[in-house]
């Protein structure tokens, strides 16, 4: 089997790359973190493969593609101080640490919360808060971007309230638990809101007060 180095190389350049993942920071990113330390032992030798993969708990690491094209539409800057909405493995905080100067991201699950702070202890940039995401994170707002890894009926409020002038918000949203379209938001500077859709995915639910539990 090819060494891990290897199998990210082909991944960048089969998986993304060839279906227009185009932002050289993003791919750079791609390359330089370990999947295989993201997902259970048992799946390691299935890291690079293109596709989703359960981590427990329901949840899943998304497939390679889906990290990448959330964080070029993103339109991250070095500077960018980026809210994750559900931390899952760490891997798309990993990926993001790559891309702006802070992390904060939330997860909703204790034990998943737990084991992706001790995955990302090298990312010194990234902070894990084990908290209820579709409330966001008003104490370290504002926001340059928010990315969401969970399929929800609307964008919360609280999202867009936590969005500085300029930041743009990528999200999965849809009329069912199993189906969504990938929207991305912007905050103008006059306060209004842009949003173009982005095509279709499909997430695990989100889960919260503003989630599919609480809406």
């Amino acid at each position: 089997m090819p060494d891990s180095t290897t199998q990210r190389e082909r991944m960048v350049a089969h998986q993304l790359a060839a279906r227009g993942i185009r932002g050289p920071a993003v791919l750079a990113a791609m390359r330089a973190v370990p999947r295989e330390r993201f997902v259970p032992p048992e799946l390691s030798g299935l890291a690079y493969e293109d596709t989703p993969l359960p981590i427990g708990e329901g949840q899943t690491i998304s497939q390679p593609y889906v990290v990448a094209l959330m964080a070029e539409a993103a339109r991250l800057s070095p500077h960018d101080t980026v809210l994750e909405i559900g931390t899952g493995s760490g891997y798309g905080a990993a990926v993001l640490a790559q891309l702006v100067a802070r992390v904060e991201t939330v997860e909703i699950r204790p034990a998943l919360a737990a084991a992706a702070r001790e995955r990302l202890k090298e990312y010194p940039q990234v902070t894990v808060h084990l908290a209820d995401g579709s409330l966001g994170l008003p104490g370290c707002a504002p926001f340059d971007a928010i990315l969401v890894s969970a399929g929800g009926p609307t964008v919360p409020e609280t999202w867009r309230e936590q969005l500085a002038p300029g930041g743009r918000l990528v999200m999965p949203v849809g009329p069912s638990r199993e189906l969504q379209r990938l929207v991305r938001i912007v905050r103008c500077p006059d306060g209004a809101f842009s949003q173009e859709d982005l095509g279709a995915v499909r997430f695990v639910p989100l889960i919260g007060a503003r989630g599919w539990d609480g809406s």
